[in-house]
């Protein structure tokens, strides 16, 4: 046990005594998760709003201050025509285009119908069905209203029938997206640094010499790969410590749940991520090699994991290959016990799946390293 505290005490002493690495642990992952919480977000504002105006009526005209009204939407200019339109669209001067035909006004008020022509540039699919939600909600809304001001101008007695619905909105009643993104990019970060440091921490070992050194002498691997590691556990503990306080203090972000029960769950998921980082360390030489291939099954871990895409929407061998992605139970977890309050037996299921990817990280990380005594 002296000897595990000798070697942790020595790992502390070269993290704190590299004043360039410092501010890599303590101050960027803090400043990545005010700035990417900001500026993560699928809302879309500032849409670049047209028209074609076929019909110049009040209702026509009524319509297109709907849109002006919007705080999402700002009304550029009337096209003529929809050649010019189209030519705008391709210049990227506008992103919706609303095509609204001649005699609009008389063939509502004569027949009740009548359609309407909405162009959205759909480079970006996901922008576009958000554009398209946005425009069919202010269409509906001046429909639900033109329906009212008919019915008082015919004086008909009879209203028409009207289903009305109350939305409840649970976990997120402001639908603020940074309530969402925070947790998610929390976990992103307490990933990235722990993972990165502890894959660099021996190939820095091994470039230097002193990794030779130590396998000489009569420091056990167990002994070697616990002092190794747990300043870095601690670390990663000391950063979700610190990321909770900014989620709460600057995001106002709801932690329901239970805080030990998060601790708990992180403490085993970054030994999942420490195992890994030792894993790769293994079998890289130098401190770049382990950068570059960290980072690289990072990336994929990052993209299924659920943070930024529903995993509902992946394909189907997509989905199978999230099971073995650490990253997705961890984001899952937090969600979870911060915004729902879930408790112990809820989130069991990915504690278990967690508690195995660590067995068998480490397991193998243990396997790999190779010691000469």
């Amino acid at each position: 046990m002296k000897t595990i505290l000798y070697i942790i005490q020595k790992e502390f002493k070269q993290i704190f005594r590299n004043k360039g690495m410092l501010p890599i642990i303590f101050v960027l992952p803090l400043l990545q998760l005010i700035i990417l919480s900001n500026a993560a977000t699928f809302e879309v504002q500032h849409i670049k709003f047209g028209y074609i105006d076929g019909d110049h009526s009040a209702t026509s005209r009524a319509l297109v201050e709907k849109f002006d009204a919007s705080s999402y939407f700002e009304v550029w200019t009337d096209f003529p025509s929809e050649v010019q339109a189209s030519a705008a669209m391709l210049r990227g001067e506008v992103d919706v285009v609303l095509n609204i035909p001649p005699y609009f006004e008389r063939d509502l008020q004569k027949d009740k119908h009548q359609s309407l022509g909405v162009t959205i540039n759909a480079i970006d699919g996901a922008a576009a069905g958000v554009e398209n939600v946005y425009v069919t909600q202010i269409i509906q809304g001046f429909n639900q209203g033109l329906r009212v001001d008919l019915q008082q101008i015919t004086d008909q007695q009879v209203q028409a029938m009207a289903i009305e619905t109350i939305p409840l909105f649970w976990y997120n009643e402001t639908l603020n997206y940074k309530t969402f993104m925070v947790p998610g990019i929390l976990v992103l970060l307490v990933t990235m640094i722990t993972l990165f440091l502890s894959g660099m921490n021996i190939v820095r070992e091994k470039e230097i010499g002193t990794l030779e050194q130590i396998n000489v002498t009569p420091i056990k691997k167990r002994q070697f790969i616990i002092g190794k590691l747990f300043p870095f556990w601690v670390i990663g503990m000391g950063l979700l410590t610190i990321g909770l306080i900014i989620a709460k203090l600057i995001f106002d972000v709801p932690i329901l749940g239970s805080l030990p029960l998060m601790y708990l769950y992180t403490s085993i998921y970054i030994l999942v991520v420490l195992g890994i980082g030792l894993f790769i360390s293994n079998f890289t030489d130098t401190q770049q090699q382990a950068m570059f291939i960290a980072w690289f099954f990072t990336v994929i871990f990052i993209l299924m994991s659920g943070l930024f895409t529903p995993i509902e929407s992946m394909p189907k061998w997509a989905q199978v290959l999230t099971e073995f992605n650490p990253i997705k139970y961890f984001v899952e977890v937090m969600r979870m016990v911060m915004l729902k309050g879930s408790g112990f037996m809820d989130i069991l299921p990915q504690l278990s799946k967690t508690l195995l990817y660590a067995l068998i990280m480490n397991g193998l990380a243990v396997w790999s390293y190779r010691k000469t005594s």
